[in-house]
């Protein structure tokens, strides 16, 4: 029977435990370099089996929340460089989470005459916070064919980047609405050209970028975040539970180190698994609507390789400890989610004290 503490071959990586930090946006770059700060916030969450960071932009276009961090720049690539050497000092395992948000975003936002992108121009319902004012986001620039190819060229720049600056692999987001997503999902992707339209269609794009990126930092650095039916950020998907197995069947060729579900349906979940031939993480769902200590039976009953935790992981930089000792749990400040100082960031105590 799997444990939590059991340890994972991660496509040749060595991973101590099945405890995984989810990616959680913090906006704390305060532009988009890494500052110090950051490097002590991963550095002290090392003991999960494997970090995987907050979202960062491939591109400058691709940033769509204020004081997120990019890995498209030299400053950039010097600023992860101290997290990653932090991380592995500390005796962690850290990857680099690749997000381009597509659509979701402002002009405010982007430097220069930079619009937000997408498949379509299909503006996403809601407002972004463009650090001064929340504005109603825009109807995105539809991406021509030769900005397709661009833009998967910018994904595989940024995770060359990632393996400069040291990470150990890097996690492309196709989850949440953003811009992988909206090619995946009928309302976002309203393409009548290869790369819309039929569901092959449809997934032309999210596996484009995954063998891109395969081919120049190797498949088992990569791995791939989906979110089946989520309908964050005005997406609706009518026929995941066509789209995502094909999805499976496209990427098992690749190798990949694993593919990274943020669960919305288990029935889908397992049918995913079943076919996958890789490691599953899995962010699951529950009634209690975050990641709790007792989903880690869907270790031992097989629904998936490894967990991954958010808000507790952010409260609990010590969480494998924790859960060893069945707590007690910090409780996570919502308030202190996004931007402002070291409170509610690196100043929840561990265990010991």
């Amino acid at each position: 029977m799997t444990t939590p503490f059991d340890a994972l071959d991660l496509a040749g990586t060595p991973l101590a435990n099945r405890i995984v930090m989810s990616p959680m946006t913090r906006s704390r770059a305060y532009g988009t370099v890494p500052t110090p700060a950051m490097a002590e916030y991963y550095a002290q969450r090392a003991s999960a089996g494997l970090i995987i960071t907050e979202g960062i932009q491939p591109s400058a276009v691709g940033q769509g929340y204020v004081d997120t961090p990019g890995l498209h720049t030299e400053e950039q690539v010097a600023g992860w460089r101290r997290v990653t050497d932090a991380v592995h000092a500390a005796g962690g395992v850290i990857f680099a989470q690749l997000m381009h948000t597509g659509r979701i975003g402002h002009p405010d936002l982007l430097p220069g005459d930079l619009h937000p992108v997408g498949p379509s121009p299909v503006r996403a319902a809601g407002s972004t916070f463009t650090g001064t004012a929340m504005l109603e986001n825009v109807v995105p620039r539809e991406l021509t064919p030769a900005d397709i190819e661009a833009t998967i060229a910018d994904y595989v720049h940024a995770a060359t980047n990632a393996v400069a600056a040291g990470f150990d692999g890097v996690e492309l987001h196709g989850a949440n609405g953003y811009l992988i997503h909206q090619f995946l999902a009928p309302n976002t992707n309203r393409r009548t050209d290869e790369w819309g339209g039929s569901v092959a269609n449809r997934l032309r794009f999210p596996v484009a970028v995954v063998r891109a990126v395969a081919a120049a930092v190797g498949a088992s650095r990569v791995g791939l975040r989906v979110s089946p039916g989520n309908r964050y950020n005005d997406i609706h998907e009518t026929d995941h539970h066509e789209v995502y197995p094909a999805l499976v069947d496209a990427l098992n060729p690749l190798g990949l180190a694993y593919l990274h579900v943020a669960e919305w349906d288990r029935e889908l979940t397992r049918a995913l698994r079943e076919r996958l031939d890789t490691t599953l993480i899995l962010n699951p769902r529950n009634h209690e609507g975050v990641t709790e200590p007792a989903d880690l039976a869907l270790l031992a009953d097989g629904t998936a390789d490894a967990i991954a935790f958010g808000a507790l992981f952010l409260a609990n930089p010590d969480l494998p400890a924790r859960i060893a000792a069945n707590g007690p749990y910090n409780t996570p400040d919502h308030t202190t989610f996004f931007g402002g100082d070291e409170r509610g960031y690196t100043d929840y105590p561990p265990l010991a004290a």
